[in-house]
This record gives C-alpha cells, sequence and structure tokens, in this order.
C-alpha cells in the first residue's frame, strides 16, 4: 500500500492508495511516502479544495466497509458541496436506522472526499469523527458555505 501525506487546513493528512484506488485518508503524517501518480493526484485535488476551487472529486475509491456501510457511503457521495443532509434523511432512504447511518459516517475510511461532514443531526451539526470533531466538521462545512444553524438545508 503506498501512501502521502498533505498538510491541510484541518490538520496533516494521509492518503493510501492500494490496488489504483484510494482507500484511505487518516489523520496525521504518515512514516512512508510514497508520491505515486494517483496520490499526487489526490493531493492536487485535496489542496485545490480547501483553496475552494473544486467542489467534486474525480478519483477512484474503494473504502472498505460492510454492504450497508458502502450504501451509505454512496449517498454520501451525491450529497453536494455546500449542501447537507440528516442521518434520518439517509436512514429513510435506506430503511435503516439514523444511528446505523451515524455509524457508517463515523467508519467512512475516506473522509473529506466521502463527505461525512455534510450529513448532519436534525437539530444541529451531530459528530464527526475526525481529528478535531466537530470543529473540523464546522471548518469543512465553512469551507463550503454550508449553514451551521438549526433548520439546516437538506440536500436532495
Amino acid at each position: 500500500m503506498s501512501q502521502l501525506s498533505l498538510h491541510s487546513p484541518v490538520g496533516d493528512l494521509t492518503l493510501s492508495e492500494d490496488d489504483g484506488a484510494i482507500v484511505s485518508i487518516d489523520w496525521g503524517w504518515g512514516r512512508d511516502q510514497t508520491p505515486t501518480p494517483l496520490l499526487k493526484r489526490a493531493v492536487k485535488q485535496l489542496n485545490a479544495y480547501f483553496d475552494g476551487t473544486l467542489e467534486a472529486f474525480d478519483l477512484p475509491l474503494n473504502p472498505a466497509g460492510t454492504a450497508f456501510h458502502k450504501r451509505v457511503w454512496k449517498i454520501m457521495l451525491k450529497i453536494p458541496y455546500g449542501q447537507t443532509l440528516t442521518y434520518g434523511a439517509i436512514a429513510k432512504r435506506l430503511d435503516a436506522s439514523a444511528r446505523a447511518v451515524g455509524t457508517a459516517c463515523g467508519r467512512n475510511p475516506i473522509s473529506i472526499i466521502i463527505p461525512c461532514h455534510r450529513v448532519t443531526g436534525a437539530a444541529g451539526l451531530g459528530g464527526y469523527s475526525g481529528d478535531g470533531g466537530a470543529d473540523t466538521k464546522t471548518a469543512l462545512l465553512t469551507l463550503e458555505g454550508a449553514p451551521l444553524q438549526y433548520g439546516l438545508k437538506l440536500g436532495k
């Protein structure tokens, strides 16, 4: 597995690639740095996202997870930049519980690119498993211009 790290406004991030796809983004600086073409492209796209010039990532992804987790992550990938969707709204689409959706969000191995920060509670932000917790979620939503108050605008 190849890795490449970058400095970002929400802390150091390390991307991992396996078999031609991004498989994870971890918080912190990775020990081994292998600048493969895909990882360099992913770093470039993340930098553009943090600069406010990229709204949609175009990268091959292969996150490890259960079939249910992957269904949740697929929905998250469809939430437009700057918009949010509640845990409950996703749960309703999947005939599941909001808590199960929250668990899937917390187990998302490719945060930011699979935008779990765009999934919120019905009456507030909800949690965030990335480094910095709710502060990082707030920073990402603020970067995108998403509303942060109660009664959040819901994506489709």
